[in-house]
């Protein structure tokens, strides 16, 4: 698992760091039950504060995605794929409205949108 961290993103550290294990999760890069780093071992390959790691993995273990054994460390949890499916679909989402918003600052219409989604769409195949 690698994480890039942005200085120059208006995104918090914490939000990056979580919003790249939650893709990696998502994706199968790190396997259920897969241990992660410890807190302390991910700020200091990050070079940021524990805080930081701590607060990131606190949000991963609220949305259930990851589950902290006390000595241990923390852990990919068992996901359900319809409820993978579930929180994919919302990312989706996410990511959709932030284009329309981009595009009617542009003046793009409904129908370009449409097209560049599908021409993106077909060029990934």
């Amino acid at each position: 698992m690698r994480i890039l961290i942005s200085n120059h993103s208006k995104e918090p550290i914490y939000e990056q760091i979580t919003k790249q294990i939650r893709e990696a999760i998502m994706t199968h890069e790190i396997a259920q039950g897969e241990n992660l780093p410890s807190i302390r071992q991910l700020a200091k390959d990050l070079r940021v504060s524990v805080i930081t790691t701590k607060r990131a993995y606190e949000e991963l273990e609220k949305e259930g995605l990851i589950y902290s054994i006390v000595g241990k460390g923390s852990f990919v949890a068992e996901q359900n794929p319809e409820l993978l499916r579930e929180k994919k679909l919302r990312a989706i989402e996410e990511h959709l409205l932030e284009a329309i918003e981009n595009s009617r600052g542009t003046d793009i219409t409904l129908a370009q949108l449409k097209e560049i989604l599908e021409l993106l769409y077909e060029e990934e195949k």
